[in-house]
């Protein structure tokens, strides 16, 4: 899938949004995509996800992933399609305490080989949440995933970082955003509350 392709399928959901956002890093943007517009299709759900998985598929052997963890909300899809491609199970974590973790009887032991997704990834702190969720059960990171890797720095995550579609966006601090400078309102269309 090339980046033409993934990016039409952004603009033809109208998922390339254009104003003033705070981002779940806390960064302000005039650019969002909005994954969820493009998600709520499961053609194109799947195809997308299988363009992931397919970037992890040559991984084989001992390192063949059996599983696919991704943080609640935006990225459940992404895991399910992901995993759902790669032969093997799906899980996500959620906020408890405001710590992300595993839920609802999910668990991974140390022969666990696991590929983290996500929908986007812009500083990657949800990402290394995942990450450090999943190494609480000793399983292993074979490598970390995303539909849109809206980074401006490449993320940490000390494992192969793979992603569809490189989007360059403008972010800025709250204290310095000439979007709030210029009264432009602010939403908060992310499903991170804070």
């Amino acid at each position: 899938m090339s980046d033409k392709d993934v990016l039409k399928i952004f603009n033809d959901t109208n998922a390339l949004l254009t104003g003033h956002f705070k981002l779940s890093s806390g960064l302000h943007s005039e650019k969002y995509l909005q994954c969820a517009l493009v998600l709520q299709y499961p053609e194109h759900a799947k195809k997308l996800c299988a363009a992931l998985a397919q970037k992890f598929s040559a991984v084989g052997g001992k390192e063949k992933p059996t599983a696919v963890v991704a943080p609640a909300l935006g990225g459940v899809i992404v895991s399910y399609e992901v995993a759902n491609a790669l032969g093997c199970r799906s899980l996500f974590t959620e906020r408890e305490e405001g710590k992300m973790v595993l839920r609802r009887g999910f668990m991974l032991s140390a022969a666990d080989r696991v590929v983290v997704v996500e929908d986007v990834v812009t500083t990657g702190g949800s990402t290394k949440e995942v990450i450090e969720a999943v190494r609480q059960y000793g399983a292993k990171i074979v490598g970390v995933g995303a539909i849109i890797n809206r980074s401006s720095e490449p993320p940490e995550f000390n494992v192969n970082f793979e992603y569809l579609l490189k989007v360059d966006v403008k972010t800025f601090q709250p204290q310095g955003c000439p979007l709030c400078k210029n009264g432009v309102p602010l939403v908060k269309p992310g499903s991170r509350k804070a």
